[in-house]
């Protein structure tokens, strides 16, 4: 065994280095190939790829017999790298769509040709009631539309939910027509996969929508294939179904739910590994890089449901932070968070930032890595004696540039509550967005001996 090498001191806790091979940072984060099957149904931005998982599982040793948790579980990914392997497997997700999608990715059960079957129902609905109006959906037959008949859109309350201009008026009429289509010929063995295919066309066949560090809006199209982008999403599922139904049989449960508050939901003892990444301190909002579908397909239809939402997740950025936020006293002891939150506050002052959310920055790092100490706190009931934990997370400069060592950090803070740190190992480097200096992304090491 390679000894390890004390990298540095946090707190008064030692964190060690593991060695351990990278890949290659152009790849390190892509989806392979090989690896579209399921996986690619309908993927959240900034998710993390399955090779990952598989490397862990392998680490950890896990077979059939153990319980893999990701408490974070976002689209899936650990749960469904798991079910492929003939590991069952435990999720926790706050948002509702990204849990939606967990569950609908981890359901093997449907009839592949059944769901064609019936999607090519509800899409003859669709296309006929289109064609009604006078409108063509086929990719190349677009006609447009004359004026003739009033477009639908959305009630005004949830217009002011989605990003301006982020679907084409008459895209939105056509999904909201196969949208009522799907609801008039729900089977309910198809629908859920139904629905997700119509999210995964959304996103990237029909919305203006685009992505970078976060999500923006591009040229507008004035019209797009709406059915035709579905079924071929249909299609794709119909396949992986076929495929996947060969594989062994393994339990996968997704719950709604507070990853503060696993005991809510999770038996005691009863985890034997975690791999997870949860958010990391910045300036993402995480409800607004998946709001077009979410209110499109009914998840979310008031501001009043999405802030019931965000109080449900860690506080990562200052858009889900709230007056009755006590997550902070989870870390008032340790100097080093203090410290980098002081900082931050620091530069603000310096720099003469003034608008309320630039205010927010140095409560909103030590809400955070309260928030994931709270959670370290909860999971400790949760875990069977020696269970292997793994957090992918990564160092942040969102706030004034000011360096955030998350790996490091949670590392230290898992120490305190009783963890083993067995180290941090580097995934891969990327580029700040503003600085273009290196940041790392690491995967925080952990075990619980138990106690």
């Amino acid at each position: 065994m390679k000894s390890r090498r004390v990298k540095e001191s946090l707190f008064g806790y030692q964190i060690a280095a593991k060695p351990v091979k990278q890949r290659p940072s152009a790849n390190a984060n892509k989806l392979l190939p090989e690896d579209r099957v399921a996986h690619d149904w309908y993927r959240f931005v900034l998710s993390y790829p399955p090779h990952l998982v598989r490397d862990y599982i392998q680490r950890f040793g896990l077979t059939h017999s153990h319980i893999l948790l990701d408490p974070f579980c976002g689209t899936g990914t650990t749960l469904v790298e798991a079910k492929r392997l003939g590991i069952p497997s435990v999720g926790v997700e706050a948002s509702p769509i990204a849990w939606f999608a967990s569950c609908v990715k981890t359901n093997w059960a449907p009839s592949p040709a059944g769901l064609i079957a019936h999607a090519n129902q509800v899409a003859a609905a669709a296309i006929n009631a289109l064609r009604s109006q006078g409108i063509e959906d086929n990719s190349l037959l677009l006609t447009g539309h004359n004026g003739d008949i009033p477009l639908r859109s959305l009630p005004p309350e949830k217009e002011a939910l989605i990003l301006t201009d982020s679907i084409s008026p008459l895209p939105l009429h056509k999904v909201l027509t196969l949208i009522d289509c799907l609801s008039q010929h729900r089977d309910d063995a198809y629908y859920d996969h139904e629905r997700l295919a119509l999210a995964k066309a959304i996103v990237f066949s029909i919305s203006n929508l685009n992505f970078g560090p976060e999500v923006g809006v591009g040229p507008a199209r004035q019209d797009a294939p709406v059915v035709s982008a579905w079924l071929n999403e249909v299609g794709t599922i119909s396949k992986d179904l076929a495929d996947l139904q060969k594989l062994p049989g393994v339990p996968s449960k997704v719950h709604n739910a507070d990853s503060r508050q696993l005991l809510h939901v999770l038996e005691p003892h009863s985890i034997d590994a975690i791999i997870t990444s949860p958010p990391y301190p910045n300036e993402k909002d995480y409800t607004r890089t998946t709001r077009l579908e979410s209110v499109l397909l009914g998840f979310l239809n008031t501001k009043q449901e999405i802030r019931d939402v965000k109080k449900t997740l860690v506080r990562s950025n200052t858009r889900s932070v709230y007056t009755t936020d006590e997550d902070d006293q989870w870390v008032s002891q340790f100097p080093e968070i203090q410290d980098i939150a002081d900082a931050i506050e620091a530069r603000r002052i310096e720099l003469g930032k003034t608008s309320g959310f630039e205010r927010l920055y140095a409560r909103v790092t030590k809400l955070y890595f309260g928030g994931m100490a709270r959670h370290l706190s909860d999971l400790r009931a949760i875990l069977r004696p020696g269970a292997q934990l793994a957090y992918v997370v990564g160092d942040q400069a969102s706030y004034l540039r000011v360096m955030i060592r998350t790996g490091q950090l949670l590392g230290a803070i898992a120490q305190s509550l009783g963890y083993e740190l067995v180290g941090i190992d580097l995934f891969r480097t990327r580029l700040a967005t503003a600085t273009k200096d290196q940041l790392r992304e690491e995967v925080v090491v952990l075990r619980w001996p138990g106690q």
